[in-house]
């Protein structure tokens, strides 16, 4: 059984990575960067689970789903990281150390990419490293929850 589950939850467009500007977002697909990211979860003995949607009101019901069902999320809002309060507030309120990604980095830029909304509920951000944001970013999640447990049982006494 697996230590985590993560949930990695992909915003608008991304299913047309590969094709889609790939001077900025390089040539992998979100299929390849799956296929990658389930073979490193494999290797840290976490499970992922990949949700795409175009739709802002999909990705908060799966964020409103999660609790119970996964210890953390990495999350690529894409587009949607600068303009949604409403994934903010989905996250501020199930409260799952969540990872923020992004192939490329926001703040070099358009200017009005360099806000993200969906930040401020975030443990951490990886952007800029192109497909391999996703793994360190899921690497860095699964550090934060193994810190997390082993504080929580060095608490209680264990």
């Amino acid at each position: 059984m697996a230590r985590f589950r993560i949930l990695v939850l992909n915003g608008p467009n991304l299913q047309l990575l590969g094709r889609r500007e790939p001077e900025i977002y390089g040539r992998c697909t979100l299929d390849d960067i799956r296929r990658q990211l389930e073979g490193r979860a494999a290797e840290l003995g976490v499970e992922v689970e990949f949700v795409q949607s175009n739709c802002e009101g999909e990705l908060v019901d799966a964020i409103g789903a999660a609790p119970g069902r996964f210890d953390g999320l990495v999350l690529n809002a894409a587009a949607y990281t600068h303009t949604s309060v409403a994934l903010l507030d989905a996250l501020r309120a199930v409260q799952l150390p969540t990872v923020e990604v992004h192939l490329s980095n926001p703040a070099a830029r358009e200017p009005f990419r360099a806000h993200s909304y969906t930040a401020m509920a975030c443990v951490g951000i990886v952007a800029g490293f192109g497909a391999d944001s996703y793994r360190l970013g899921l690497e860095g999640l699964v550090r934060y929850l193994e810190r997390r447990e082993r504080s929580e049982c060095d608490e209680s006494g264990s």
